[in-house]
Formats: C-alpha cells, structure tokens, sequence
C-alpha cells in the first residue's frame, strides 16, 4: 500500500460501527505508516471520523512517527473490551520496556494523539492489571496529547512514561482504576512515570481534570529507585475532584504545581509521600496559587522527603483533617525534611490543626500565613436513629438534631448496631436497634444533616451495601483535643515563625491554641517573632514539652 502523509480510516478498513472489531486494520495502517516514517523520516497522521470503533482482546502496538486525531469528544470513540482474552490487558496503544524494549534509544517520536474519546468500561481482567490503560506508551520523545477524554479504564487512564519535551493539555479522566481497590499501584487518572531520560525531563500537564478515579487524580512517580529524581515537570491550571488523592509528587525533584484546584479527594488533595514503586517521595517542588478544599482527610499531606519543599499563596480550606500535615510514612525517607517553607497562604476551617508536624522538620520557614477557624470537628459525640432519621445515597438526615455546623467534619459515622439509650434496646419509632454495622465519612454538616463522602472514588453513594433504611440507629465519635492553628508533635529544629496569623475570630470559637507543642515534641532553637496569637479558645500557647533556646518575641496575644 501506499503511505499518505494523511490516512482517512475508512479508507483503510476501520468500520467505527460499534460492532466490528477495528484492532487489526488499525494495526495494519500502524505498522505501514511506520514503516513509512522509518524510510523517509516524515510523520504521518490516522485521521478517524466519526464513529465508535471497537478495540478488542488485543492492544495496538504504536509505531514511530504515526500520529492519531479524531474529529472530537463525543464524536470519535474508541471502545476498549477483552471478552475473548480476560487475562489480557486492553489499551488502545502500547509500547512499554517490559514488552517492546522501550527506551531512550528505542522510543516513540513526533506523535500526536488528539480530539478522540477512550471508553474502558467493557475491559474486566480475571486479575487487577496495571497495564489495562488507556494509553500505555513509554519513551516517548515529542509528543502532544491534547483534548482527549478517557473514562472506566481497569486501571490508569492515562499511563503514560517518560515523557520527554512533551505536552499533556485539555485530558479529562474519569472513573478510572475501575479493578484498583485503592492501594495498588496505577488506577489512576493521569499517572506518569519519570526518571528514564535522565535528571531532567521537559513536561507540561496542563488544562487537565480528573475525576472520580480510583487512587490518584494526577501523579508523577519515579521508576527506579536508583535513577535521579527529574526536573523540569510542571503541572498547571489543572483541577482534580473525587480521587483518593488529588495530586502526587512521588520522586520528582522541583515540580511546579501552579493555578490547580484539588476538591474533594478522599485522602488529601496535594500528597507527597513513599506511596510509589520506589518508596521515593518528592522533593524541591513549589506549589503556588492553588485551592485546595474540602478533601475528606488532610488539604496537604507531605513526608518522606528530604526536602526542600515550598508552599505559597494556597487557600487551604474546609478539610476534614488538618490543612498541612507532615508525616512519614514506613518504608521511605524517615530523615528530617529540611526547608520546608509554608508562606502567605490562608488556611483555615480545616477539622483539627491547621498545621501539624507529626515527623522531624529542620530549619522550617512558616511567616506570613493566615491561620484560622481550624478546629471545626468540636462537635460532642452523638446518637440516634428512629423518627426522624432518614438516609439518602450521600447523606444522613436526623430531624431532632441540632448539631454544630461543621461540628462533625471528618468524623466516621458509624450505621446500625445499638442506637441511643442502652445497646441493643428498641428506638423510639420501635424499630431493631441493632445490625450489621457500616461506617462513611462526613465531609461536612448542618444543624440536622451529615454530607456523607462516596464510599470510593466515583461512587454515587456512602452506602457499600445499600442505603440504610428509615430510623437507622447512627452514632458518631467525641470530638479529639485540643485542635491547635500549628501543632508540633515531633522534632522541630531551628524554625523561623514570622508575621503569621493565628487565630479563631469565629462563633463559637474552636481553634483552641495557637500554638501547641506536644508531650512527645522538641522545639529546638529558631526563632518565633510578630506573630497575632491572640483570639483563640484557650491560651495562645501550650507547652506540654518547653522549647529549647531560640527567641520567641513581639508576640501578640
């Protein structure tokens, strides 16, 4: 055959009537068109019209040069099944290491993969499979991945590696990781492994949404323990909701996050940590101008760093943890992170600790911040169940509450087993007060209804065995103490604590201190000067373990 720069599909056997399987004449233009750019070094282009085009059993093996665009979301569909080889992973392209030799001598150059739709949704493994993707393309030099919409993937809908003077634009992933239960590796929405071309890889994600996916929204995550964390990634304007975590650094050295919203994850919305198959977390990044609110555990969630790592002008808001936490996690960097700089950011109406370090910190910089009305889960534990008790599929209703609003953000609601008054005794409607019990998490409450998050990912419901019905007895757990703006619980050395505020200007106050330093912390040297303490429930400050030298001066309150 002759090889167009420009191959119509339908010219070429592609049916995109939802019915014929399109693998093996996209597979013969592939390997022509290759073959092609092989002889004469000029890329060529699969232009796909309209239609839905079935891919089945079988991945296409993506060659050099060979670029596929569609006429647009909604309009150009791939649908990705495996009914006559379940143990046999799906994505539309592949070429991987593992498979195909992949590397920075054996790459993929010059495509582009664009205007087009991706559906998963009939790909279902025997066995959980990280390479049941959307895209699994390693190596790849040149590249643009633009306006591409990937949805119900078993595992990672964009997974793509190593990406070098590449740009990832305009990609909205959903519901993908369908076969990831949550903590396996991929199931991500947009996952991309770094770390293959060196110390430096040129990548820009950006104009990205993910949603709903089954472990991470957007992460990068280095791939050999022994190779150099990469430079020169950035992350922009991207927005990422309903993940377990909205955005991962898992290697990486100096990403820039910038102008991105993480809302409503199920473990934080920003997340560096060992979580990766290196057990190697990020470090020297900067996360700036970003929103990040009403994740259903902690806003920011950093250890096993060495650092440094920066934090500026972020709102950090309504999360059902703390707001900034560090910690380290097993099996990764157990090292005191040093440089850690917290600035100008607002962080406030979080449900404990606007700030808390749960792992070693040498040399922070925290100045500038606006650290407010943390504390908000101050709501006494409750019980009930009978009239007046109602479940919906994200929400749990009691008509004779009066709750604290906000009161119980981040608490586990605990569904069935003994009601209010004496376990195992009638409600007051009458009816069982015991049961089989299960529990969700309240992302936030009214005076007499609990907001409930989805009991995974892009789930529609809280429930995993169903909506509990009418008078289901509930209970929820007291509410921990104290809930401090920044709480030290491990050992800090030589902090620099400048021109923040730290106070609790709402009704009824619930940040309690300012400042807390914990029986188990050490608070060693630095410096902690013209900060506004005053305004909060109790003293500014409490010392359950004395600092040690340093200066703490011109404090307010």
């Amino acid at each position: 055959m002759t090889a167009p720069l420009t191959a119509d599909a339908h010219e070429y056997g592609l049916a995109g009537d939802g019915v014929a399987d399109d693998r093996p004449a996209l597979q013969k233009l592939v390997d022509a068109l290759g073959d092609a750019v092989a002889a004469d070094g000029r890329p060529r282009t699969v232009r796909v019209p309209a239609g839905r085009y079935v891919i089945r059993d079988r991945p296409v093996l993506w060659r050099s040069g060979v670029s596929l665009t569609g006429a647009g979301r909604g309009a150009t569909c791939f649908e990705l099944s495996n009914p006559g080889a379940p143990a046999q992973p799906v994505p539309l392209a592949w070429f991987t290491t593992a498979q195909h030799g992949a590397g920075p001598g054996h790459h993929i150059a010059d495509v582009t993969f664009a205007h087009f739709e991706i559906d998963g949704l009939r790909v279902e493994n025997e066995e959980y499979d990280v390479l049941a993707k959307g895209l699994g393309l390693q190596y790849v030099l040149r590249g643009r991945f633009t306006d591409l919409y990937i949805h119900d993937t078993a595992a990672t809908g964009f997974g793509c590696d190593f990406l070098q003077d590449t740009v990832v634009e305009g990609v909205l992933a959903e519901r993908c990781g369908r076969q990831d239960p949550g903590e396996k590796m991929g199931g991500a929405g947009i996952g991309i492994g770094v770390g293959g071309w060196g110390p430096v890889e040129r990548l820009a994600v950006t104009g990205c949404t993910a949603r709903g996916n089954g472990t991470n929204g957007i992460f990068l995550e280095l791939q050999q323990d022994d190779w150099v964390p990469p430079r020169g990634i950035r992350v922009t304007a991207c927005h990422t909701e309903d993940n377990r975590y909205g955005i991962s650094d898992w290697g990486a050295d100096g990403l820039l996050v910038t102008g991105c919203t993480m809302l409503g994850n199920h473990v934080a919305g920003f997340d560096v940590s060992a979580q990766g198959t290196t057990n190697v977390g990020g470090r020297g990044g900067i996360v700036t101008g970003c929103v990040i609110d009403a994740n259903a555990g902690d806003g920011i969630a950093l250890g096993n760093t060495p650092g440094p790592y920066g934090f500026h002008g972020n709102r950090v808001s309504n999360n059902g943890r703390y707001g900034y936490w560090e910690h380290n996690l097993s099996g990764g960097d157990q090292e005191p992170a040093t440089d850690i700089v917290l600035e100008s950011n607002d962080i406030h109406d979080n449900a404990l600790d606007g700030i808390r370090f749960d792992a070693p910190l040498h040399e922070p910089a925290i100045f500038g911040n606006r650290v407010r009305g943390n504390g908000r889960r101050a709501a006494p534990p409750a019980r009930g169940g009978g009239e007046g008790v109602r479940c919906g599929p994200l929400s749990l209703t009691d008509e004779r509450a009066d709750w604290l609003p906000g009161g119980h953000r981040g608490k586990e609601l605990t569904v069935g087993g003994p009601a209010a008054g004496t376990p195992g005794e009638a409600t007051a409607d009458g009816s069982a007060a015991t049961g089989s019990e299960v529990t969700a998490v309240v992302v936030d409450n009214t005076a007499t209804e609990l907001t409930l998050a989805p009991v995974r990912p892009g789930a529609d419901t809280a429930w995993p065995g169903g909506t509990p019905g009418p008078g289901a007895a509930y209970r929820l757990p007291d509410c921990p103490a104290p809930r401090a703006g920044l709480t030290a619980a491990a050992a800090v050395t030589h902090p620099y604590v400048h021109g923040n505020r730290v106070r609790d200007d709402g009704h009824p106050r619930t940040q309690v201190h300012a400042v807390w330093i914990a029986p188990e912390a050490t608070w060693t040297g630095g410096r902690v000067s013209g900060n506004d303490f005053g305004g909060n429930a109790s003293a500014s400050t409490r010392f359950d373990s004395a600092p040690s030298g340093g200066r703490w001066r011109d404090n307010a309150g």
